[in-house]
């Protein structure tokens, strides 16, 4: 099997791209149902019932089989190579990807109340959610590529950075909108 793991890397990453480009996206259309539960009737049902669909396609047909795909390929790597265990940056990577189930985990209970017609978050917490995905894959992707534990606390404060980078981009946006809400 161990002449397959590059096959199974390949695909691993291919599935890891879909999953995060469903939790990328699913946030966005999170941002989109709450702004069209505030118009005024009907346009308030028409956009409601389109972004459920959509956000439930994305969800059943994108989101949920990656992760379940990006899984079980992750774990016949770790299956061929179980020495990639012993690692400190793939410890470290782990504990990310740790996180991002959980960052699934809760996104999917947000689909679900937004399924129900619960808005309990403001489009500006949405729009900080949808980092959250952004954050890990960074983490994810650099100790992949560095294997490297050592200067991992780097990477975390270069994490932090990106983090209030996001939320400054965040606020000037909003800014912008708020002057020309056609931009």
């Amino acid at each position: 099997m161990a002449e397959y793991y590059n096959y199974i890397k390949a695909l691993h990453i291919i599935f890891m791209v879909t999953w995060f480009a469903g939790l990328f996206y699913m946030p966005r259309l999170f941002v989109y149902q709450v702004e069209a539960n505030e118009k005024p009737s009907p346009d308030r049902e028409i956009l409601g019932k389109q972004l459920g669909l959509m956000a439930k396609r994305l969800w059943k047909i994108i989101t949920g089989p990656s992760l379940v795909l990006c899984s079980l390929f992750a774990f016949l790597m770790l299956h061929i190579a179980p020495t990639l265990l012993e690692s400190p940056w793939m410890q470290i990577k782990l504990g990310f990807v740790i996180l991002l189930y959980i960052y699934h985990a809760k996104t999917w209970s947000i689909h679900k109340q937004f399924q129900r017609g619960e808005f309990k978050y403001s489009s500006k917490f949405m729009r900080i959610w949808n980092e959250g995905a952004t954050l890990i894959l960074f983490a994810v992707v650099f100790l992949a590529v560095t294997k490297s534990a050592t200067h991992w606390i780097y990477g975390v404060f270069g994490i932090i950075g990106l983090g209030v980078l996001l939320m400054l981009g965040i606020r000037l946006y909003r800014k912008i909108q708020e002057k020309n809400p056609d931009a």
